[in-house]
């Protein structure tokens, strides 16, 4: 898990905090998810359903940025601009860590968490799991990891907001690999979804609420 300290404070893009019907309780849990696709606005109204909270938990599940890779370092850079710098960032894919407050002091660890994004996360771990390589034991890893992840979440007494990418609109894609793990995303997000107090749907900027 590694740790990263945002600089001085900043304004979101979109100020002002987005209401969250409902009233989370400490100690109880009360998880969110926010579907959307490129560039819908997901990140921004999960981050304005968390703009007035302290002690928040950033979990940043994409790979840290770095020169090899100019656009994703600058979707990283606009991240971080975004954030107030009061938040704690963590760069981690132990999410089953981070729901159980592994490591964060009593006082901080039941504050909220938000996950950004659950797509990286999947990506990640069925890359860890040695999917793509032909691994022996890839397919249990993997179903192990996401089992672990599903009982984290259902038992989580934290506040979470999580962010997915909306996949089952989008291009089919055309490769085996690019299938496999929008299937894997799809059926990640229906069972995250299942064990949610809300689910919301961002298009154009404009969030919406199922449930």
């Amino acid at each position: 898990m590694r740790l990263v300290r945002d600089g001085a404070p900043r304004p979101l893009t979109a100020p002002g905090m987005l209401p969250v019907p409902g009233r989370p309780r400490r100690g109880r849990p009360f998880r969110v998810l926010v579907l959307g696709g490129a560039r819908s606005g997901k990140s921004v109204t999960a981050e304005r359903m968390l703009a007035g909270r302290d002690h928040v938990d950033y979990v940043a599940c994409g790979l840290p940025a770095d020169d090899t890779d100019p656009g994703w370092a600058e979707r990283v850079r606009l991240h971080r601009e975004r954030r107030p710098a009061h938040w704690t960032t963590l760069e981690t894919i132990d999410l089953q860590g981070v729901l159980g407050g592994a490591g964060r002091p009593e006082d901080r660890w039941q504050g909220p968490v938000l996950v950004d994004c659950l797509s990286t996360w999947l990506a990640g771990v069925m890359d860890e799991c040695g999917l793509w390589a032909g691994r022996d034991g890839a397919e249990r890893e993997l179903d192990a990891r996401l089992d672990g992840l599903l009982h984290a979440w259902g038992s989580t007494r934290r506040m979470v907001v999580a962010v997915s990418n909306e996949v089952g609109s989008g291009v089919v894609p055309a490769t085996a690999s690019g299938g496999r793990y929008r299937d894997e995303l799809g059926k990640l997000n229906a069972r995250i979804a299942a064990r949610c107090e809300q689910v919301w749907l961002c298009t154009a900027g404009i969030p919406r609420r199922l449930r």
